[in-house]
């Protein structure tokens, strides 16, 4: 998707247009939805926020180990976010070119959506937490719909196109399927060299 982006002539302007359009027809209750997910999952708040939940984990529930796999896997969409950004290299929408900018960001780092990656990794991170109990099910759907919500509130915002926010969700999953195929490979002989860990429910993910 982001070589296609980046070589088939008139996909970024044929893009472009659907921000030019949502940009024209801001609504004041959307754009503070908007603008408050454009900062949650920034990475200064998200970072904030994986480290509570890390901390709260260790400290109150002495649960080492899901304090670091929670930490790991939601950190991964970040980690995703930044290697495919370095590779493609997508310049970002131009904000001279929509009406009404809500947060004007340049250079080339568009391509994926780091604030998406984030969003899909934080879901399958607190997933992987509630997995087994009642709250499975409500995380998992939540966590998808606001994965949606921000990857809409990005091409919203005018920072992203369309295809930005669309190739975090695979990129995102392809990372957490990396992590999961190494935390299940190495975490099971590190954790039997080291008895103070509980076997965590993140054990396998």
């Amino acid at each position: 998707m982001g070589l296609g982006a980046q070589l088939v002539p008139g996909f970024s302007t044929a893009e472009l247009g659907v921000d030019q359009g949502l940009s024209s027809h801001h609504v004041p209750a959307l754009t503070v939805i908007a603008m408050v997910l454009n900062t949650l999952y920034a990475p200064l708040a998200g970072g904030f926020i994986v480290l509570l939940i890390s901390a709260y984990l260790w400290l109150v529930r002495r649960a080492p180990v899901n304090a670091v796999a929670f930490a790991l896997v939601a950190s991964s969409g970040w980690v995703a976010s930044e290697f495919f950004k370095t590779i493609i290299a997508r310049h970002r929408p131009d904000p001279a070119m929509l009406l009404d900018p809500l947060s004007p960001e340049t250079g080339s780092n568009s391509f994926p959506s780091g604030h998406v990656a984030f969003a899909v990794a934080l879901a399958f991170a607190l997933y992987f937490l509630a997995r087994g109990s009642r709250w499975a099910t409500g995380t998992a759907v939540t966590g998808a719909v606001m994965a949606v919500v921000v990857a809409w509130s990005r091409v919203y915002i005018g920072v992203h196109y369309p295809s930005d926010v669309a190739a975090s969700f695979p990129a995102a999953i392809a990372a957490e399927i990396l992590l999961a195929g190494l935390w299940n490979r190495y975490a099971a002989r590190w954790m039997n060299r080291h008895p103070f860990t509980a076997a965590p429910s993140m054990s396998r993910s």
